[in-house]
C-alpha cells in the first residue's frame, strides 16, 4: 500500500494515466467476453433429475421459461454440517443479481450434492432466497469436475480447472452455463474454475478499489479471512475458507 502523499495536480496526471490502464482492461475485458460468446456448444445428454423445492425436477426444468441457466456449483456435500464459506461468500451476492439476470433471459440456481433437507436447513440459516437444489444420487457434479472421488483424489488426480490446478479435495466450487434452444435441445456452453468463480465475487472488486485492496498478502493463503456472514467478529477476521486456499490459481 504507497502511502505516498503528493498535491492534488499530481494525483490527476497519475490517476488519468491508470485510468488510460484501467480503459485497456476494460476493452480487453469486452475482447475475451466475446471469445466466450463464440465457444461452440456441447449438448447434453443426461437425463439429470435434482431434488428442490419444487420436488423433483430436470436439467430443463431449472431453465423456468429462459433460455439460458447459470448454475453455481455450491460445496456442500453429503455429511457436511454447513456450505463452504468461500462459495456462501459467493453466493451472498446472488439474490440481489436474479431479477436482473431474468430480465436478460437467464435463470440462476445453486446446485450441491448433499441432500436437499441439509440444503434447506443452511440457507435458512444464511437467509438465502434463491433457489438450491441437489443434484445427491445424479453424476452431476462429477461430470461437471466440481466433485471427485475418494479414488481420485487419493491418487491426486482430479481433472480440476481443465488440469490447470494442482488443487486436490472432493469438493470444488465452479460456474457452469447452460442454454435450451428453440426445440427443446439442452446444451452445455462454459464452465469457469478456481479463481474464475470470483465473477460472484462483487464484494473483492469493491476491495480492489481501496488503498488496502484485499489485503491477503500476510495470510497463510487467499480468502483465509473469509466467514460465513454470522460468523464475523469485529475487526479482523482469519478463519480458515475450505476451498479458499485455491483461490490464486
Amino acid at each position: 500500500m504507497s502511502e505516498h502523499i503528493v498535491s492534488r495536480e499530481d494525483w490527476l496526471k497519475q490517476r488519468m494515466a491508470l485510468l488510460d490502464e484501467e480503459k485497456e482492461l476494460m476493452r480487453h475485458s469486452d475482447q475475451v467476453a466475446q471469445l466466450r460468446r463464440q465457444l461452440p456448444w456441447v449438448k447434453v445428454e443426461k437425463d439429470y433429475v435434482f431434488e428442490g423445492p419444487d420436488g423433483h425436477e430436470t436439467l430443463s426444468d431449472l431453465f423456468a421459461g429462459r433460455r439460458q441457466l447459470m448454475v453455481q456449483h455450491f460445496m456442500l456435500a453429503p455429511g457436511w454440517e454447513e456450505g463452504c464459506k468461500s462459495c456462501s461468500y459467493m453466493a451472498d451476492h446472488s439474490d440481489g443479481m436474479i431479477p436482473h439476470l431474468a430480465q436478460r433471459d437467464v435463470t440462476f440456481v445453486a446446485i450441491s450434492r448433499a441432500p436437499y433437507d441439509a440444503i434447506v436447513r443452511f440457507k435458512r440459516r444464511m437467509g438465502w432466497k434463491f433457489k438450491w437444489l441437489s443434484s445427491g444420487g445424479t453424476s452431476f457434479n462429477y461430470d461437471f469436475r466440481v466433485s471427485f472421488t475418494p479414488d481420485e483424489v487419493a491418487k491426486g488426480s482430479p481433472v480440476y480447472n481443465y488440469g490447470t490446478s494442482p488443487f486436490v479435495r472432493d469438493e470444488l466450487p465452479g460456474v457452469s452455463v447452460f442454454i435450451k434452444d428453440e426445440n427443446g435441445n439442452l446444451f452445455h456452453t462454459y464452465s469457469t474454475y478456481g479463481r474464475g468463480v470470483e465473477v460472484m465475487m462483487g464484494t473483492y472488486r469493491m476491495l480492489d478499489l481501496t488503498p488496502k485492496g484485499r489485503d491477503e498478502q500476510n495470510l497463510p493463503f487467499t480468502m483465509a479471512w473469509v466467514r460465513h456472514h454470522d460468523r464475523y467478529e469485529s475487526g479482523t477476521a482469519n478463519a480458515a475458507s475450505c476451498c479458499g486456499a485455491q483461490a490464486r490459481g
